[in-house]
């Protein structure tokens, strides 16, 4: 692989199905994608196993991957704290495994990841998966299960933030911002 060549993880924890979707991104506005997918949990019926079988898949798809960095999305702030807590768990375990690789992670807030592929930080997950179809060009990508979309969609999203590709370079403070100094490209 070239230097300008590098492979980006994105995952989506959860407790029941763990996204990820992989992307082979080339210079500063190619991407390919390798593989999307989920890791189901719902049959482990004690957390602690749904805990270490976390580990251990991210640790393979790390090991077959390769990637040189992973984005990883931050848990949501919901009212249920036991919930909360399980999430929190399942993506500590997740960067643990991508940590004991020595591999990079970035963790992005869900609504900047939505922002970041759709314009709208309150997207449906719909609107993702079909936005991201439209972005790497795919005509066959299994949507059945979201939460996929919803990894591959953390790793766009660092692709974008890391080449910042959407700004031209320049980080802006907000949409309007950007508006205001891009208005070539908003249309």
């Amino acid at each position: 692989m070239s230097q300008s060549e590098r492979v980006i993880l994105g995952i989506d924890p959860g407790t029941n199905i763990l996204g990820y979707g992989i992307i082979k991104a080339s210079g500063k506005n190619s991407m390919k994608l390798l593989v999307l997918g989920v890791i189901e949990l719902k049959k482990y019926k004690d957390h602690y196993l749904k805990l270490k079988s976390i580990y251990e898949r991210v640790q393979h798809l790390v090991d077959e991957y390769l990637p040189d960095e992973v984005a990883i999305e931050a848990p949501f702030f919901g009212k249920n704290v036991q919930s909360m807590l399980k999430l929190g768990r399942a993506q500590g375990v997740a960067m643990a495994a991508v940590l004991s690789r020595s591999v990079p992670i970035h963790e992005y807030a869900p609504r900047k990841i939505k922002m970041s592929i759709t314009g709208n930080g309150a997207a449906s997950k719909e609107q993702v998966a079909l936005m991201l179809k439209k972005i790497l060009g795919e005509t066959d990508f299994d949507q059945k299960y979201l939460d996929a979309t919803d990894g591959l969609a953390a790793a766009v999203c660092h692709f974008y933030e890391s080449s910042n590709v959407l700004t031209g370079g320049t980080k802006h403070s907000s949409w309007s911002d950007f508006v205001k100094h891009n208005p070539d490209r908003v249309k």
